[in-house]
């Protein structure tokens, strides 16, 4: 008889227990309140995807100038200094064969 538990005590193991479900379904409300619906996840992951699309078309519209950019260096700048430089390296180079 002395083994078993008093009404006192298990009340008290009972209020325990009790307490102890409370304050997981607290945890679980608090996490549950945390998460993201399934609509709004589908709403930002497509417009992360518009977003990443609308920055590969810029970084490719922007490959396309850096290339239009070299072309016109090398048309406007270089084929022009060659072509004054290039008379003169040959006058030079006649002039000092003669």
């Amino acid at each position: 008889m002395s083994d078993e538990p008093t009404l006192g005590e298990i009340a008290r193991r009972f209020e325990d227990r009790l307490t102890d479900v409370r304050d997981d379904i607290q945890q679980l409300g608090a996490r549950i309140d945390g998460k993201v619906s399934q609509e709004v996840y589908d709403l930002r992951h497509e417009a992360l995807a518009s977003r990443v699309t609308t920055l590969e078309t810029l970084r490719e519209k922007d490959t396309e100038r850096i290339v239009a950019t070299r072309r016109w260096l090398i048309a406007s700048v270089i084929v022009p200094l060659v072509g004054i430089l290039l008379p003169v390296v040959v006058l030079l180079v006649q002039g000092g064969g003669s």
